[in-house]
């Protein structure tokens, strides 16, 4: 007899940012396990491309144009899935961002922050996990199970220089996943699980020009990464399926409220 204790094939899994690096590549996975997978983004080309990648590994995927922070919008996409496959069974918030204004580079201070960029980076990073989820989770209550990722970071651990906005909007996360888990399973009880993963350094739309120069190599930022990484490298996309598969599997039932860290040992470290 198989072992389906990682088994995912069947579920209905609604991902959000699943047209970014990291979200395409885990909806690609996720529907070449058997998953029904739902992908939620902003941009319809992109949406169509990574389709197109389901379609290839003869998976079985729909993509629906929403915004995160657009609860009607949400809910529309929620009501057209429940029509189609009559449940949710897991909800990744892979959503968010980060924008120049919520930064201080080197050759700027703290009085330099753009309140307006601070304030959006927060809204699509906590607002555009928490409207979601309080979206997705009603379908999960009337089943009374399901489960729910949302995407952390490491500067959730440590606040990176630089990025102010992103990490005090990924530190809320690790915060709003320990509370959410803990609300939901002393009111709903213990059939849905909510977690975090927190990926390390991977190279993505979002940091290749922090991270790479023109020409392609290292900037000086990527090399101090990679030197406090004990794996000596960036992270693969592919590399975050498997710790996913595992936290919405039978396989996690009894974890709730963590934060999953992949990063190559870069949160470990200490010269």
């Amino acid at each position: 007899m198989n072992n389906l204790l990682f088994s995912i094939r069947n579920q209905v899994i609604v991902i959000t940012g699943g047209t970014g690096v990291l979200g395409s590549t885990i909806a690609v996975y996720l529907a070449e396990e058997g998953a029904k997978v739902i992908v939620i983004g902003r941009n319809p080309e992109h949406g169509k491309i990574v389709m197109q990648r389901i379609k290839a590994v003869n998976g079985e995927g729909q993509f629906f144009q929403a915004n995160v922070l657009d609860r009607k919008s949400l809910i529309t996409c929620r009501d057209k899935v429940l029509k189609q496959y009559g449940r949710i069974d897991t909800l990744i918030n892979a959503a968010g961002g980060n924008q120049a204004g919520a930064t201080i580079p080197p050759d700027k201070n703290i009085f330099d922050l753009d309140e307006e960029a601070m304030r959006q980076v927060i809204d699509v990073n906590l607002m555009g996990t928490v409207i979601p989820t309080q979206v997705f989770l009603e379908p999960m209550v009337k089943q009374e199970e399901g489960s729910i990722v949302n995407f952390s970071s490491m500067s959730a651990f440590r606040p990176l220089t630089r990025v102010i906005g992103y990490s005090a909007a990924k530190s809320a996360i690790n915060n709003i996943t320990q509370y959410m888990a803990t609300e939901v399973a002393t009111k709903f009880g213990s059939g849905i699980r909510i977690n975090a993963i927190a990926p390390g350094f991977f190279l993505t739309e979002q940091n290749r020009t922090l991270l790479t120069n023109p020409d392609g190599s290292k900037t000086a930022r990527a090399k101090k990464i990679i030197e406090q990484t004990p794996f000596g490298r960036f992270g693969k996309p592919e590399e975050l399926c498997g710790t996913i598969q595992y936290l919405i599997s039978k396989a996690s039932m009894f974890v709730t409220g963590t934060v999953a860290v992949v990063d190559g040992g870069f949160n470990a470290f200490c010269l």
